[in-house]
């Protein structure tokens, strides 16, 4: 594994081959793989993403999760979609004689979490993780007796950085206002980053992330895949034969949010759940008081912790774009929305993007569509496409309208449709499916062979989804300011037609906590 300008900075290259000795054979899986192609990593935000991602790291034979860090010791109440979900995986990842293990962490029941959306509760936190990992490290061992010990769990990340001196990588599924401090500190200690979605939470810390992954020459990579997806591909070859002609508009729209968006800080404060570190869980947001309105989960409408369902979706979406028509970053946002509060996203809204031309291909416009919003229905539409521009959790689509035409797909560009109708242009089987299949692999395959020092940068590596994430985050500032056109300098980084919302793209972190 070499270290020069082409690879990133290998475990080997700042810690000695000596310490990749610390993995027992007998633990690794089947097949072995030896420990100086290992890696060592640690998971820093254990809720559901980083449980369901941590489960994906630990069936990789050339993975060993050695640490986790989370400010909550350990709680039952984490949204998982289905009922039981999250130990039902955890049992499935162990596999047979692990039918019954943790019955105590059984999901205490379901919740209404808002109108759209009911939802069964589940385990997280850093001692039932622990635990889990740890058990399925004992069941690949062959010890079913629940004493293996491998996994550190710390309250702290810092510390765990500090302590944990042997790992090569670190996985961040922490809320969005946590991500760029805590990926900008790993890669200063030369660590691998894998980072939940969004990339960042303001523009400016999505600049920092991707200059400090380019000094640091580290494998980074978001668990967004649309780059590399095989829809994505599809897109760009259809696109570039000319199957609509000249794209000039695209309309993307999302059923989000899921959870409470349009509402006012609480009033009361309510005391801390024992466990949970609540000032660290604040972080570099501003201090209030503890109260469950901000988490789990919900966290994500608050302007403070999350980025509202264009930052919970638009990260997937706009990585596809961006690659499909070799978008840069957009010179101007506006949006129109329902009523505008102080501390959340609205409930929903229309935000508009201008793109500039870039080489042969002329600007475009690009229009989001969340909280039931949709484009108006087309003309000569299928039938079977209807559902697209009907209102239901899974009426989620993309549209690219070009001078001859227009494609119609899923969110994600999956089962595409050629309008009007060409058979040279037909979906493959596979796609038809509409599944978003293995695409978290893409992302994770890549992110790794890259740690190791084989194989191309990810392609949704930091450096590369920082125009992206300043994208989607310029339409998440234009939500908090309805009907004001923002317009925007890249160059120089700065709002130049609406000073209030230009303090917004670098807001000050809470002092001690900062990236």
């Amino acid at each position: 594994m070499e270290n020069n300008q082409n690879h990133p900075i290998t475990r080997r290259a700042f810690a000695g081959a000596a310490a990749f000795m610390i993995v027992p054979r007998h633990v690794l899986g089947a097949p072995f793989v030896p420990p100086s192609d290992k890696i060592n990593l640690a998971t820093i935000g254990v809720g559901r993403q980083g449980q369901a991602v941590t489960q994906e790291l630990l069936a990789r034979p050339d993975v060993q999760v050695v640490a986790i860090a989370d400010c909550n010791k350990g709680s039952m109440n984490y949204v998982e979609y289905n009922s039981n979900a999250l130990l039902t995986s955890w049992r499935r990842l162990m596999g047979p004689g692990y039918e019954n293990w943790g019955a105590d962490l059984t999901s205490p029941g379901e919740v209404q979490l808002a109108r759209e959306f009911h939802t069964s509760l589940g385990m997280g936190g850093r001692d039932p993780v622990k635990r889990a990992i740890e058990a399925y490290y004992g069941s690949r061992k062959g010890n079913a007796s629940g004493d293996y010990k491998g996994c550190n769990a710390y309250n702290d990340y810092r510390e765990l950085l500090d302590k944990e001196q042997g790992i090569d990588a670190v996985y961040v599924a922490t809320p969005d206002h946590w991500h760029a401090p805590i990926a900008i500190a790993a890669m200063r200690k030369r660590k691998h980053v894998l980072g939940q979605k969004p990339m960042a939470h303001s523009i400016a810390d999505a600049h920092r992330m991707a200059q400090m992954a380019h000094e640091m020459k580290v494998s980074t990579s978001l668990t967004v895949n649309n780059p590399s997806s095989d829809a994505t591909k599809l897109l760009i070859d259809w696109i570039g034969d000319g199957a609509i002609g000249t794209v000039r508009e695209v309309h993307n729209w999302s059923s989000r949010p899921f959870w409470k968006q349009g509402i006012d800080r609480p009033a009361e404060s309510q005391p801390i759940p024992e466990g949970l570190d609540w000032d660290l869980w604040l972080g570099p947001a501003p201090e209030r008081p503890y109260n469950n309105a901000y988490l789990p989960f919900v966290w994500r409408g608050w302007y403070d912790f999350g980025c509202g369902s264009f930052g919970d979706m638009g990260c997937y979406s706009f990585a596809g774009v961006f690659k499909i028509l070799d978008l840069t970053p957009p010179t101007s946002v506006e949006a129109c929305s329902s009523e505008s509060y102080d501390e959340t996203f609205p409930k929903a809204s229309i935000v508009h993007l201008n793109f500039p031309a870039n080489g042969s291909r002329p600007p475009v416009h690009m229009a989001w569509y969340d909280g039931g919003m949709r484009p108006p229905r087309p003309a000569g539409l299928r039938s079977e496409d209807d559902h697209y521009f009907q209102k239901g959790e899974e009426n989620e689509g993309i549209m690219y309208v070009g001078d001859k035409g227009f494609i119609l797909a899923g969110f994600n560009g999956n089962n595409p449709r050629v309008y009007p109708e060409n058979p040279k242009y037909k979906t493959p089987p596979r796609q038809r499916r509409g599944e978003y299949e293995g695409m978290r692999d893409v992302a994770i395959d890549q992110w790794l062979s890259y740690a190791k020092g084989s194989g191309p940068a990810p392609l949704a590596n930091f450096e590369i989804q920082s125009p992206v994430t300043e994208a989607f985050l310029l339409g998440c500032l234009t939500q908090r300011f309805p009907g004001q056109k923002l317009d925007w300098d890249a160059a120089n980084s700065r709002i130049t037609s609406f000073e209030k919302a230009n303090q917004l793209v670098d807001p000050p972190a809470r002092s001690g906590y900062g990236a």
